[in-house]
């Protein structure tokens, strides 16, 4: 039984093994993805929060309290999307850990 191949955006690790698998990840596994992605994303919005902290912006086009609140909205979903297409490795790490401590190995 042949499964269809994921996305190219889809990290490297979950393509892997979603192909090397008749049904794809388990409901375990994909657990484990997600909150691998998720632990990548706080960290990747406090990372861009930390670059941007310095940038100031002038009238008529920028400044305000509206600004500052929309953001880290926007912050965060650039986290969000980097987080999703790959990221910057944290996630794969964070995934293979938490299998291998749930597997015992760890």
């Amino acid at each position: 039984m042949a499964t269809a191949p994921l996305p190219a955006s889809a990290p490297a690790i979950n393509r892997l093994e979603a192909n090397n698998r008749p049904g794809g990840l388990t409901k375990q596994q994909q657990a484990a993805r997600t909150a691998a992605e998720e632990f990548e994303q706080t960290f990747l919005t406090t990372m861009l929060s930390s670059m941007f902290a310095g940038v100031k912006t002038s009238a008529p086009f920028g400044g305000g309290h509206a600004e500052e609140q929309f953001r880290s909205v926007l912050l965060g979903e650039y986290a969000k999307d980097m987080a999703k297409t790959g990221g910057i490795g944290i996630a794969d790490e964070v995934y293979r850990e938490i299998l291998a401590i749930q597997e015992g190995k760890a």
